[in-house]
């Protein structure tokens, strides 16, 4: 299959269950991650995370010389430095915070740039059942330090970065090039990190752990992503980012067996409608 076939095949697929896919793998790179934990530190671990995402994108694309130079290494470089920033604080916001909390917190970055591309009664009705949803899922415990709550602010920040920057290198038509360069200019960036894995270099099987989660939790979800930037518009993408903790949800159910509470499901329909919603507008947008 040809790279414009697979493109058109995607392109295919409706774009909340490409999201639900990006999902799928984002957490169970998620769950290597979290092995990683104990013999590295969390910034540590999202730099591995960087670097394997690098060598596996750069392998696969080999970017010619033009993505190397002017505006496209500008755009790419920023995009994977904020990208892998925003992995990095993360990482230490849960490293000091219950999960759902950071999670909760996090999102504010995506509901901001919803918010921002919102236009009618129907997109605020969406943005706040979504809003809601995850909020309800997620489970808010304020719970921790101030430090975890603020590099979950920093990450919120961030994710609304990526989204802005992720659109503008999906339009720009090399999107999983450009992840490739920026992640390696993102890995020298943030190489300072690197003191924190020092355990990790003399264990293969570790080592192993750290490809895969750059390519479960790095390279697959993102280039996705790509792929739905390149779709729909900002504020709709934000919205569907909703759907990560409810993939999530579904996961915890299949495979580990845990039931959602009561406010968990009413979180998860929450989410659901709102998608469905906004998922509405755009289409009446996109028929006038």
């Amino acid at each position: 299959m040809t790279i414009s076939t697979g493109r058109r095949a995607l392109d295919a697929v409706p774009a909340p269950l490409v999201f639900v896919v990006s999902g799928i793998s984002m957490y169970v790179g998620a769950a290597l991650a979290v092995w990683l934990f104990d013999v590295a530190t969390p910034a540590g671990v999202a730099w591995l995370r960087c670097l394997g995402a690098a060598l596996i994108l750069l392998l696969w694309r080999r970017p010619g010389r033009q993505a190397w130079r002017g505006r496209a290494l500008l755009l790419a470089g920023t995009f994977g430095v904020v990208t892998a920033g925003m992995n990095v604080l993360f990482y230490e916001a849960i490293a000091r915070l219950p999960l759902g909390t950071a999670v909760a917190i996090e999102f504010a970055g995506p509901v901001v740039v919803a918010a921002l591309g919102s236009r009618g009664v129907r997109d605020y009705a969406a943005l706040a059942g979504v809003t809601v949803g995850v909020v309800l899922i997620a489970d808010v415990q304020w719970e921790g330090s101030p430090g975890g709550v603020a590099f979950a602010l920093g990450a919120a920040v961030a994710w609304a970065a990526y989204i802005v920057l992720g659109r503008r290198v999906a339009l720009a038509g090399s999107g999983v090039d450009s992840l490739a360069v920026g992640f390696a200019v993102a890995t020298v960036v943030l190489s300072p990190l690197v003191l924190g894995t020092t355990a990790v270099w003399g264990e293969p099987d570790l080592l192993a752990f750290a490809i895969g989660v750059g390519l479960l939790a790095t390279v697959v979800p993102y280039a996705l992503d790509q792929v739905v930037l390149r779709r729909v518009g900002q504020a709709r993408f934000a919205l569907l980012l909703a759907l990560l903790p409810v993939t999530a949800a579904a996961i915890g159910f299949v495979v580990l067996g845990q039931v959602p509470t009561l406010v968990e499901a009413l979180g998860i329909l929450a989410v659901v409608i709102g998608v469905v919603l906004r998922s509405n507008t755009s289409r009446g947008e996109r028929a006038r």
